[in-house]
């Protein structure tokens, strides 16, 4: 079995992408760039599916989080790709990820 410090680790590297690929994006272009909006979709994927291994003990430890909402995000981004709503997208990416950041770098201390 994978180590939780790895999971949190993809957590972490599928933040440091979207971050990079979304600096300097505007609502806008975001919503008009099918290929960035399928990559952070993917890293967002990837988040959730860590998360969902991650354990009830782990999660504990960063109660702020709203894990089971990732994780839930991950399966309507997997099962339900059509009915995703962009904006929704864009504003979890630019409110949210960077609480989840700090939160995870705290986790793999």
């Amino acid at each position: 079995m994978r180590s939780e410090l790895l999971y949190l680790a993809d957590i972490a590297d599928a933040i440091a992408s979207i971050e990079r690929w979304m600096s300097g994006c505007d609502e806008t272009r975001f919503l008009r760039d099918d290929i960035l909006q399928s990559a952070v979709l993917q890293k967002l994927s990837t988040i959730g599916e860590a998360a969902s291994r991650l354990s009830a003990e782990t999660l504990s430890k960063a109660p702020q989080v709203p894990w089971k909402e990732i994780v839930g995000f991950r399966n309507v981004a997997v099962h339900a790709y059509f009915s995703v709503d962009w904006k929704v997208v864009y504003i979890t990416v630019v409110e949210d990820l960077s609480d989840l950041r700090e939160a995870v770098r705290t986790l793999q201390s």
